[in-house]
């Protein structure tokens, strides 16, 4: 359980891993009966020690995934698919198949492999092996080409869609909540981070979750593209791809795992296993491989004739996306008629909370605000509990820092949490050649696949919803 994002944790006020009252696992502890019983002293180092029989440690609490998967209060049962279905060792199981049934000259048995690459753990990958950007996204392609993958694509595509919709959606929702203001409408709250929507899910459910955009994140706005458009491109049926994404955290797995992302015409999901870059460097170290031993090869580009200089780019200046900026800026061409350059934004409480305002004459028109970092969520849930939250749009991110320190990078130096490494990150994140969403490849989908923008087809594969969870009380659950 200990890399998932700290939202899923529930804990008290910690972005990190450290069981709270609503995450408890009974321990049993073996000891003699006495007639005074056994003291117990809590060290400075939290383990516990038993004075009675004279000093000797107990074994310390661990929480499990298995324990984990027993309660309701982070993932359900029905989410230990994550157990067997999610892993690089996975992967690797399949691709093995795949190579057996080309062999046994069986094309029916024989699958479409597609990974899908995120920008972040790119970017962390190549700092960790000193190397260009680009290059490790070359040598990303070749390692998994030579391990039997079919096609290794960006998800730049998906970044745009997804912005393109989150702004449209915001639109709509701005406008309507100025004709009913006691509509819940506003504030707008992102929904591409995984982690940030299931703790909203679970822990303030229908209180929330009329706020949060319906927009899919770029994973599973890949796993559509992947499944349907490109499935009539390769010529093959959607069933047989077998769809990877390389994403920088753990919680994508659960998000890959959503019911909601299942297609029963295929029975297939829109996106089969999620790895991560620590897993990674976990079966480089094992198998004594290097990452730049393999031949590089170009992200396949299969959306136009065309093939773009650069395949890794930067949405604005956030390692999430972009989805604040880009939002800001269309919202106030679209409705003040603002043309706005690089937006200032203004620390409120730390680093990972802070807002930029749109002002005309005194008056605020837009106001938006950045909250990475389970702090900053609580602070964020306590002000729309109070109906004290006047932002129009919060881009939410479940990690400190966001996506760029998510917590599958490879960020961590002996086991502890490198801010230096993720300062890095962000200073090649801002070098990176900025993505215009509204371009050629764009338009082009919008009207050969999605019937034209805010289509019925768009709003059926470009969104989704999200269910409030009710919480169980299992023996797990008690607080003592």
């Amino acid at each position: 359980m200990s890399h998932f994002s700290g939202a899923l944790q529930l804990t008290d006020l910690d972005d990190f891993i450290n069981p709270s009252q609503e995450c408890i696992k009974p321990v049993k502890i073996e000891s003699n009966k006495s007639k005074t019983g056994a003291k117990i002293k809590i060290q400075e180092d939290g383990y516990y020690e038993e004075t009675e029989v004279g000093p000797r440690k107990l074994q310390k609490v661990e929480i499990t995934l298995q324990d984990c998967l027993a309660c309701s209060g982070c993932i359900t049962s029905a989410e230990g698919v994550l157990i067997t279905q999610q892993s690089l060792d996975e992967l690797f199981r399949v691709l093995k198949e795949n190579e057996i049934a080309k062999n046994s000259g069986d094309p029916d048995k024989v699958k479409t492999i597609v990974l899908t690459v995120s920008q972040q753990p790119v970017l962390s990958l190549a700092e960790k092996h000193n190397i260009d950007i680009e290059e490790c996204s070359q040598y990303l392609a070749g390692y998994f080409k030579e391990k039997g993958v079919d096609h290794v694509l960006g998800t730049k595509v998906a970044d745009d869609l997804a912005l393109i919709e989150t702004r449209n959606e915001f639109i709509h929702r701005y406008r309507n909540h100025m004709a009913d203001k006691k509509a819940k409408h506003l504030p707008m709250l992102s929904s591409s981070c995984p982690g940030w929507v299931c703790y909203a899910e679970k822990t303030h459910g229908n209180l929330v979750l009329p706020y949060i955009s319906s927009v899919r994140s770029p994973q599973q706005i890949m796993g559509v593209l992947v499944k349907q458009y490109l499935a009539e491109k390769f010529n093959v049926p959607g069933s047989n791809i077998y769809h990877v994404t390389l994403m920088p955290c753990f919680d994508k797995k659960l998000e890959a795992s959503r019911d909601d992302f299942f297609d029963e015409s295929r029975e297939s999901r829109d996106v089969d296993c999620v790895i991560t870059p620590v897993e990674l460097e976990e079966a480089l170290k094992k198998n004594n491989e290097s990452l730049t031993a393999s031949e590089k090869s170009e992200l396949d580009w299969p959306w136009s004739d065309v093939r773009p200089e650069k395949q890794i780019w930067a949405h604005e200046n956030s390692g999430s996306g972009g989805y604040s900026d880009h939002v800001f800026k269309h919202a106030a061409k679209e409705l003040f008629s603002e043309d706005l350059g690089v937006l200032e934004y203004k620390q409120i409480r730390n680093p990972d909370f802070r807002e930029v305002l749109l002002q005309k004459n005194g008056e605020i028109l837009l106001r938006f605000l950045i909250a990475n970092g389970f702090r900053n969520i609580q602070n964020l849930v306590q002000k729309l509990k109070r109906n004290k939250c006047d932002f129009h749009f919060v881009e939410v991110m479940a990690c400190p820092s966001g996506c760029l320190n998510g917590g599958a990078q490879t960020t961590r130096t002996d086991g502890a949490w490198s801010k230096e490494f993720t300062i890095r990150l962000e200073d090649h994140y801002k070098k990176l050649p900025k993505s215009n969403p509204d371009n050629d490849e764009i338009t082009k989908l919008y009207s050969r696949f999605f019937d034209g923008m805010q289509s019925d087809k768009a709003k059926c594969l470009l969104h989704t919803s999200y269910h409030a969870v009710e919480k169980l009380n299992t023996a797990l659950n008690i607080k003592w």
